[in-house]
């Protein structure tokens, strides 16, 4: 099974919409085949809790107007450090650069395919940040 196209949809809308407001390592993982909840999961980060918030906002709001999609879930925006959006086909992941480092997702997805994202809504890569790949070049 493959994310959707309603999916992709979703994820490279949030994508551009996360590097609009300059997003760190954007990232996308097919994630169908091994969960049954969700098509694709998007990864984000950005180096304060304010700027969390309005990559957050910016996503939500991009979402709601130019696919008419809503999140059923949203957790964590108290603290800015890690939210989650949860629009069922799609969950987003937007991170403070230090939890991304902690947390390092992409080691948990690395068995799942990296979608192709458009090359505007890719954001520079922090070399702190894990790369899916990195433990195969060790």
């Amino acid at each position: 099974m493959t994310a959707t196209d309603r999916s992709m949809e979703l994820i490279n809308t949030a994508a551009q919409a996360a590097a609009d407001k300059l997003a760190h390592d954007v990232v996308a993982y097919d994630v169908s085949d091994v969960l049954a909840i969700t098509d694709a999961f998007l990864l984000a980060s950005a180096p304060n809790d304010r700027q969390v918030k309005a990559i957050v906002d910016g996503i939500e709001e991009r979402l709601l107007k130019e696919l008419g999609a809503k999140p059923v879930r949203r957790e964590g925006e108290r603290d800015g450090r890690w939210v989650l959006l949860d629009y069922v086909d799609v969950v987003v992941h937007v991170q403070h650069s230090e939890e991304r480092v902690f947390y390092a997702l992409e080691r948990l997805w690395k068995d799942c395919p990296e979608l192709d994202l458009p090359a505007d809504a890719k954001a520079t890569r922090t070399k702190d940040v894990p790369r899916a790949d990195a433990a195969e070049e060790e």
